[in-house]
């Protein structure tokens, strides 16, 4: 009886331990792999229906898009799925601004980890045509001569636009006032109307705009002036040396994933995002493509996490 139940006891070792190298990454993957997004319609299910499609050859599997209610959802599924590869989540160093406002489910630099920084998106300071300014170094000469008289538009409390525009006001020690919105329709017909004066907008929203005349740019936000938008100078060339502000977007995993898995994703998600036609659809929809390594995305999600909580806990933003 001892003899039988020590071999029972083997075979359970040996199985468990096949199962392991499996689901660890040896044989990885070896069923569907599921990336979790928001509701459709948005950046983050936007970019992971590309991620979809650009892992799901490479992988060998089905990569299934699955959408949940807002921005805390989705992460809060993957933060406490068994860190194995099949459960990933599309979101942005945003993930850990909305944890500086508001109490989350989870510890964003704990619970997940950093896969690939895919996609950058600058965003571009848009006037009123009526408000006599041409530069940044203009628009501060008049906020600080003018000071709470200029009014800005956001898209939401805690937005990459809020957030844009207040460590502009910081850095330039200026008072302009903030008008949020419940999105960016009824944000950008007020600004097209002259009630609010100006906005922090991601270029595929004003693009037409800019173009009819309805709204000026005037600077972009990143660090280096951007292939969206040629012929428009930077914040920090124009009148505000060091300011960037830009969405970092890419792929995030349960905490613990090994690193052999971090490192096939990252590299099969940089291939994708700089194809062609991973290109031009990023490019299309007003976002750059970088593709990174875990490493490279975890250092730059730890930069935008520190300075953002200085930023949020000086300005007092919250979001409940």
């Amino acid at each position: 009886m001892r003899t039988r139940a020590n071999r029972l006891i083997g075979w359970s070792v040996v199985l468990f331990g096949l199962a392991t190298s499996c689901a660890w990454g040896q044989e990885y993957p070896v069923k569907p792999v599921r990336i979790y997004a928001n509701q459709p319609g948005g950046v983050f299910d936007f970019l992971a229906r590309i991620y979809s499609q650009g892992l799901a050859g490479p992988l060998g599997q089905p990569v299934i898009v699955d959408n949940r209610p807002g921005n805390i959802i989705p992460a809060e599924i993957v933060s406490k799925a068994v860190p194995d590869g099949y459960s990933l989540l599309s979101h942005g160093t945003a993930l850990a601004f909305g944890a500086l406002m508001q109490k989350m489910p989870f510890e964003p630099l704990k619970d997940f980890q950093a896969i690939s920084w895919t996609s950058s998106a600058p965003l571009v300071v848009t006037i009123h045509p009526s408000v006599p300014v041409k530069s940044i170094k203009e628009l501060i000469a008049l906020a600080k001569a003018r000071p709470g008289d200029l009014t800005y538009a956001s898209t939401a409390i805690g937005s990459t636009p809020h957030l844009a525009t207040e460590l502009f006001k910081s850095m330039a020690k200026v008072d302009i006032r903030h008008i949020p919105y419940k999105g960016a329709g009824a944000a950008m017909i007020d600004v097209m109307a002259g009630e609010v004066q100006m906005i922090f907008s991601v270029p595929s929203g004003v693009m037409g705009q800019l173009r009819s005349g309805k709204l000026k740019a005037i600077a972009v936000t990143s660090a280096k002036p951007s292939p969206l938008l040629p012929g428009i100078p930077t914040v920090a060339s124009t009148g505000l040396p060091g300011y960037e502000s830009i969405g970092v977007y890419g792929m995030f995993a349960p905490a613990r994933t090994p690193d052999s898995i971090a490192k096939r994703l990252s590299q099969e998600l940089a291939r994708a995002v700089n194809s062609d036609e991973g290109k031009k659809r990023l490019m299309d929809a007003g976002l750059e493509p970088v593709g990174s390594t875990p490493e490279q995305f975890d250092k730059k999600f730890r930069e935008e996490s520190d300075y953002m909580a200085k930023l949020i806990k000086a300005a007092g933003i919250r979001t409940n």
